[in-house]
């Protein structure tokens, strides 16, 4: 048995379970596995709550990730590549990642590399502001890349 104001030893079930009563905690076990088993004597209900509290803190402190999603034509005009660029330059900026995909409709699925240079030349234009993190892939009628921003 281990714990806060007890000495570490090896004792009887009901005599650790008197301790614990004395001392108006609770004799939690820790390691049943062990032989003889370990057990502390501790306020279980106060542990409970500060797992539950390291727990939260955790989750606040871990990036909720945001994909922002940003879609091409095969045929885009330069004016419109611009525009989209622009807008995927501000999601990066506010740390999004940002997916970028070339939706090709009806027969236009022929021209896939016109699709690819598309996706790579809006790649090589955020060059500075994110790096890409998979390269155009062809899942169906889309032709997908992903872009995480830079730290």
């Amino acid at each position: 048995m281990v714990g806060d104001n007890v000495e570490t030893g090896i004792y009887q079930t009901r005599e650790a379970l008197t301790m614990a009563d004395e001392m108006g905690l609770d004799l939690v076990e820790i390691s049943p596995t062990a032989s003889p088993p370990v057990c502390k004597i501790m306020d279980y209900k106060k542990f409970l709550y500060e797992q539950k509290k390291k727990q939260k803190e955790i989750k606040a402190k871990t990036a909720k990730v945001v994909v922002k999603e940003i879609r091409l034509g095969p045929n885009i005009d330069d004016h419109d590549f611009n525009f989209k660029l622009k807008h995927a330059i501000k999601f990066l900026q506010d740390g999004a990642k940002v997916k970028v995909d070339v939706f090709f409709k009806g027969r236009s699925i022929i021209y896939k590399e016109k699709g690819e240079y598309v996706l790579l030349k809006f790649a090589s234009e955020l060059e500075e502001y994110g790096k890409v993190e998979r390269l155009p892939k062809l899942e169906g009628k889309r032709m997908i890349m992903v872009i995480a921003p830079k730290k």
